[in-house]
């Protein structure tokens, strides 16, 4: 979200943009890098969970919308410098993402889940002095430097992808991300011989649509068009396209 816990030092110091464009054209912010939610396919064009659901409300909302992708760091300035009108991108709800923006509804819920490799015997309460990876600006990583620091050696990536990357390699002996971006990631080749390793760690993460603070007509735009996908079996047909259980 896939989700993840933005730095919003920048993003408060911009002032907040006056409406979003017409209800009839709407630009849509999202990474690009965080499958299954997001992500650019052989042909350059952005897939996932998430631009399901956003296609969909947008056909709901009857509304043009166009993509529009962002290095995850700089996603929500983007936002506040009106390169885009709402961001779709598996984004937690957070105290901290609220000084800065508004959000809709939840679109769906997340835990995080540590991985390691298989047969390694390590359970979360035995990383202790192990390099442990997660993405940059995310609640994985908040989490990491608020419940480990100084009892783990910590190592952060721009990507998700990059994280996994090195626990492949073995350069980290575990990654705490998103349970179901771990779960895409581990059902692939380079995710084959690794494993979930203890419990969900629970934070009640919630995933919501970022918008400008000033876009409240759009915001409850999204949120009718959400309630209409969930009741009409939309968002149920997307959520079985990328998984075998409800996310919601």
């Amino acid at each position: 979200m896939f989700v993840r816990n933005i730095a919003i030092a920048l993003a408060a110091a911009i002032v907040f943009a006056g409406p979003a464009l017409a209800a009839d054209k709407i630009q849509l912010g999202t990474e690009g890098a965080y499958p299954p939610f997001n992500q650019i396919d052989a042909n350059g064009k952005v897939t996932g969970f998430d631009i399901d659901i956003g296609n969909a409300l947008c056909a709901e909302m009857k509304a043009d919308c166009e993509w529009v992708t962002q290095d995850w760091d700089g996603i929500i300035p983007a936002l506040l410098a009106k390169k885009y009108d709402a961001i779709i991108a598996s984004m937690s709800i957070t105290d901290e993402r609220k000084k800065a923006v508004a959000f809709t509804d939840r679109y769906y819920s997340n835990m995080l889940r540590f991985v390691a490799k298989k047969g390694s015997g390590l359970s979360p309460d035995m990383l202790k002095g192990k390099a442990v990876g997660a993405q940059r600006a995310t609640i994985s990583a908040s989490y990491l430097e608020d419940n480990m620091a100084g009892q783990v050696s910590i190592k952060l990536y721009d990507t998700q992808e990059n994280a996994y990357l090195d626990l492949a390699s073995g350069r980290t002996d575990s990654v705490l991300a998103d349970m179901l971006v771990s779960y895409e990631w581990l059902k692939s080749d380079a995710g084959k011989g690794f494993e979930f390793i203890g419990e969900s760690v629970d934070i009640n993460d919630q995933i919501g649509i970022a918008l400008r603070k000033g876009d409240t007509d759009l915001r409850d735009k999204f949120n009718a068009a959400l309630k209409a996908i969930r009741a009409n079996g939309t968002y149920d047909k997307i959520n079985a396209k990328y998984f075998p259980f409800s996310i919601y």
